[in-house]
């Protein structure tokens, strides 16, 4: 299990983690957002939205080395997940 897995499965645990790019979106406009994994094919637009929201909130953008469905898998859920963010305490 790579970093960015335990990571993931942690934050999902304690409930600090937040599904999909819409909602990921609003979370980095509200900065609160204390790091963002996408993973690596996620559609080019949305890629430059989530890195320039990134850059405003001087955060780093993680990419997961796997499809959005397999992030899918590690986070539990039967559909592909393209970007997660795991919130501020």
């Amino acid at each position: 299990m790579t970093k960015i897995e335990k990571e993931v499965k942690n934050a999902i645990k304690k409930g600090k983690a937040i599904l999909g790019y819409r909602k990921s979106i609003k979370f980095l406009k509200l900065g609160k957002v204390k790091k963002i994994i996408i993973a690596k094919n996620i559609p080019e637009s949305y890629k430059n939205e989530i890195e320039f929201n990134a850059k405003l909130n001087k955060l780093k953008v993680e990419i997961f080395d796997g499809t959005s469905k397999e992030l899918g898998v590690i986070c539990g859920r039967p559909h592909p997940v393209s970007t997660i963010v795991i919130v501020k305490d």
